[in-house]
């Protein structure tokens, strides 16, 4: 193609045109696919102007694989001496992954943005930049799973971009690879809780970050000491929360458990802490969904819960899911195939109920065994260091709703309107996870006094939050 700079007429605005036509040209040479157009940009005052505009794919290399995401450069009339405005365009299957380069709304921040200057300063230079810092940290992923169609189905990235602005077509040279849904998870909290939540998340091999926001103000106690100095791979360590941003599951661990005063007022105490932490947390990663460890659980998922703002699918608790796994462990041999599978319901600590499925008659000679193992699973409680335990199960669920393959497992979840239970309340129920939080409640039939001991638990779980200040 040969480089048509525009008609003379739509230049009258730019004050340094030959100038901008010149570095177009170098633009024209490293980048031909680039489209030159005039539209109307309107300004966060509402103004309007006619700007030349870039339309056009920045080449990026993610581990090993090709992509093209597609950018939008706005050049103002003042051009060279005045930065671009950029911007993403996401197609309707990608998603804008908030971070420190990029916004909600899209728009890109550089350093080269930030401290441009004319000579030093080009479009050519400002691509490349865009180009090596999309390959480190993509500003955008795919989409997830909502019909039930394959990951890979859903993640597939057009490569060639056919709907542009004014009736602009773009098309890539090559076809690229499909762009795998980007995967960041933020841990919130401090001590050894969050530390296993960490180490744990990052044995699973599922995220392609990982965030780790501290706290505490000790930074000793908090953990973060050994994350600067043993740096892991693909772990930042922050007291940011903007850090966060663009999260998929940020997991909460923070808590004020152990200072001296009631038990109602240590609880109001972990309520402020959240409030400081979740409403800024769902801001930054508005799309995420919030794992809860913090104790108590059922009471925290749900102080979280209104505090998000969010749907009840997507704030979670960690809830029974420990002890359902260790009991299920226990049992193997006696529960077979997996649908006769025992679960961990309800209120979480010593008020948690034992249950079967349906099918129970056929798991022979479960009965003379199931409480016999359900005391041994009480007795791991009380082996001592909990928190790696507990930070397993947290990467265990991670994996479910990062996955998107839609597993079950017995976590905090609202309980209003299951099993006769009225309030608001989270306990721990069977819930098919997946890439928003709950997708389902699974029913379980109860007995009359389980149904009631459930009925009990949520009783006494909102007389309780009705002493909280939320």
């Amino acid at each position: 193609l040969e480089f048509d700079p525009l008609g003379p007429s739509l230049w009258l605005s730019y004050k340094f045109r030959d100038l901008t036509i010149e570095e177009l040209k170098n633009v024209h040479k490293k980048y031909p696919e680039f489209r030159f157009s005039m539209d109307k940009y309107t300004f966060n005052d509402g103004s309007q102007r006619d700007l030349l505009n870039l339309l056009g794919t920045v080449p990026v290399t993610y581990q090993g694989f090709s992509y093209n995401i597609p950018v939008r450069l706005w050049i103002l009339d003042s051009h060279p001496f005045g930065p671009p405005l950029c911007f993403l365009r996401p197609t309707p299957d990608m998603v804008i992954r908030e971070g420190k380069h990029v916004d909600v709304q899209g728009r890109v921040y550089l350093p080269g943005l930030q401290h441009w200057s004319h000579p030093k300063s080009d479009v050519v230079s400002l691509l490349n930049e865009m180009s090596l810092t999309f390959g480190n940290e993509p500003p955008l992923f795919s989409k997830p799973s909502t019909d039930g169609r394959s990951v890979t189905e859903l993640s597939a990235i057009l490569a060639e971009v056919t709907t542009g602005i004014s009736g602009t077509s773009l098309q890539t040279k090559e076809p690229s690879p499909h762009l795998p849904p980007y995967s960041k998870v933020t841990v919130l909290g401090s001590g050894d809780l969050a530390m296993a939540c960490v180490t744990s998340i990052l044995a699973k091999e599922i995220v392609e970050r990982l965030v780790f926001i501290q706290t505490s103000e000790n930074m000793l106690r908090g953990g973060s000491l050994e994350l600067e100095i043993f740096s892991l791979p693909r772990v930042d360590s922050s007291k940011d929360m903007s850090a966060s941003a663009g999260s998929n599951v940020v997991v909460v661990t923070a808590n004020t458990l152990g200072k001296e005063g009631s038990y109602v007022n240590v609880l109001q105490s972990n309520v402020e802490l959240f409030r400081s932490l979740i409403p800024s947390a769902v801001m930054y990663s508005p799309h995420c969904v919030l794992v809860i460890a913090s104790q108590p659980v059922d009471v925290m998922s749900f102080v979280a819960w209104k505090l998000s703002g969010f749907a009840p699918q997507r704030v979670l608790g960690t809830g029974c899911n420990l002890d359902t796994q260790r009991l299920r462990y226990l049992l193997r041999p006696l529960c077979q195939p997996p649908a006769h599978q025992p679960w961990l319901i309800g209120e979480h600590g010593e008020n948690q109920d034992t249950r079967l499925t349906k099918e129970k008659q056929n798991c022979r000679g479960i009965f003379s065994l199931v409480f016999l193992c359900f005391r041994a699973v009480q007795g791991l409680k009380e082996k001592g260091q909990r928190s790696w335990c507990v930070g397993l199960s947290v990467a265990d669920l991670t994996e479910t709703i990062l996955s998107q393959h839609g597993r079950p497992h017995s976590v905090c979840t609202l309980a209003q309107g299951y099993h006769g239970v009225g309030s608001e309340v989270y306990l721990s129920l069977p819930c098919l996870l997946g890439g928003f939080g709950v997708l389902e409640v699974t029913a379980l039939e109860l007995t009359q006094e389980e149904e009631e001991k459930l009925q009990n638990s949520a009783t006494t779980l909102r007389n309780l939050l009705q002493q909280l200040t939320l």
